[in-house]
């Protein structure tokens, strides 16, 4: 993987920054205002990364709104029972 001089998680692409952004959702438990909201383009090592500031990405927004991140949330912690 690239790094970047910020520290910061690389991304080759915008689709792939965006699925990443939609995968912390699901993982972890944001309160409101928290966690990354949108994918940028870093002026130094052109790649995406996942930022908490800024208007909330759409396709995450949509996601929120429709109930996806919970079902998939709910799916993740069903999968890591099952594996024990």
């Amino acid at each position: 993987m690239t790094t970047c001089l910020t520290g910061k998680k690389t991304y080759p692409s915008p689709e792939i920054a965006e699925e990443a952004l939609i995968g912390a959702w699901v993982t972890f438990d944001f309160r409101a205002g928290t966690g990354p909201v949108a994918v940028y383009q870093c002026e130094d090592c052109g790649y995406y990364h996942l930022t908490s500031k800024g208007e909330m990405n759409e396709k995450l927004a949509h996601h929120i709104a429709e109930g996806k991140i919970r079902r998939l949330k709910e799916a993740d912690q069903w999968s890591k029972k099952f594996r024990k």
